[in-house]
C-alpha cells in the first residue's frame, strides 16, 4: 500500500467503523413455551411502535421449520398453525428496542424435549451441539455484512421433560450447570454471560418432582449473572402450554428478569 492509499484508509477508518451497526444477539432455546407452541400467528400481538423491522431474527425448530439459517425481521415463524406460531421473544425483544438495544434473536427449540436425552451434554451429538454449529454460522453471517456482534444473554425455557424422569430430575442441575458453563467459555467466550432461566411451575412433572425447578433457583442464587423468570399465573391453554397472551406477558417477564442482571439496561443507551 502507497503512501496515499494508507493516508486515505486511515482517514476513512473512523466513518468505516461508525458505520458498523452493533447487534445485541440473544440466544433463545428449550422446549415448547421457548417455542410458542400455542401462539397461533393469528394472535400476533400488534407492532403498533413498528419496532419488528428493526429486530432480527434468525429461527431454528429442531428437526422441522428454520428460517434456512437467514436473518430476518421479527414475526411470526413456519409451522404449528396455517400462518405460522410466535413465542415470548417478540414481546422480549420488543421490550429491549424499546430499552435502546439493536436486537437480534437466536432461536432454538423442540417442543418436547428433555435436556438429558435431547439437547444432551456438550460433545455427545445432541440439539445443544447443533444449536452451537448453527450459532456460529449465523454470527459469521452478521459479521460478513459489516455488524459487530454482541452476545448479550442467554433464555433457557425448558425442564418439564426432565422432571417426568426420576434420574434426570435428579441431575437436572449438573446437567445445566455444565450446559451453561460450556457455552460461557468454549462459545461466547463471556464468564460472565447473563443468563434467564425458566420453567413451569404449575407443570405436573414439575409439581410431581420439583427438584427441577428447585435446580434452576439453586443455580440463579449461586451466580449474579443468571436469573430465575417465574411463569405462575401466566394464562394457559391446557395443562402445558401458554396461551397466545400468556406468551406475550411471559416475554416481558423474561426482559424484566434480564433487567435483574443487566446494571446498564436503565440507562437507555443505545451500542
Amino acid at each position: 500500500m502507497n503512501s496515499l492509499k494508507l493516508v486515505l484508509f486511515f482517514l476513512m477508518l473512523p466513518c468505516w467503523l461508525a458505520a458498523q451497526e452493533t447487534v445485541d444477539l440473544f440466544i433463545w432455546a428449550g422446549q415448547s413455551n421457548a417455542q410458542g407452541y400455542i401462539g397461533d400467528a393469528r394472535e400476533y400481538p400488534n407492532d403498533e411502535e413498528a419496532l419488528d423491522n428493526g429486530i432480527l431474527l434468525n429461527y431454528t425448530v429442531s428437526a422441522k421449520e428454520s428460517s434456512n439459517g437467514d436473518w430476518i425481521p421479527m414475526q411470526a415463524q413456519k409451522g404449528r398453525f396455517p400462518a405460522g406460531h410466535f413465542g415470548p421473544e417478540v414481546s422480549f425483544a420488543r421490550e429491549l428496542k424499546k430499552a435502546g438495544y439493536h436486537p437480534a434473536i437466536f432461536k432454538y427449540t423442540r417442543g418436547g424435549t428433555g435436556l438429558k436425552k435431547d439437547w444432551k451434554s456438550p460433545g455427545d451429538g445432541g440439539i445443544y451441539d447443533a444449536m452451537v454449529a448453527d450459532l456460529k454460522k449465523a454470527v459469521e453471517n452478521l459479521e460478513q455484512r459489516g455488524q459487530l456482534v454482541n452476545i448479550r444473554g442467554f433464555i433457557w425455557i425448558q425442564g418439564e421433560t426432565d422432571a417426568g424422569e426420576d434420574e434426570a430430575a435428579k441431575n437436572y442441575e449438573k446437567n445445566l450447570s455444565q450446559l451453561i458453563a460450556h457455552l460461557r467459555s468454549e462459545v461466547v467466550k463471556n464468564e460472565a454471560l447473563k443468563v434467564i432461566l425458566g420453567v413451569d411451575e404449575q407443570h405436573y412433572f414439575v409439581v410431581e418432582r420439583p427438584i427441577v425447578l428447585e435446580a434452576q433457583k439453586s443455580i440463579a442464587r449461586g451466580d449474579k449473572n443468571i436469573v430465575f423468570t417465574s411463569m405462575l399465573d401466566l394464562e394457559k391453554a391446557d395443562v402445558t402450554h401458554l396461551t397466545s397472551a400468556g406468551l406475550v406477558l411471559h416475554g416481558k417477564r423474561i426482559f424484566k428478569g434480564f433487567k435483574q442482571v443487566e446494571p446498564n439496561l436503565d440507562n437507555n443507551k443505545t451500542w
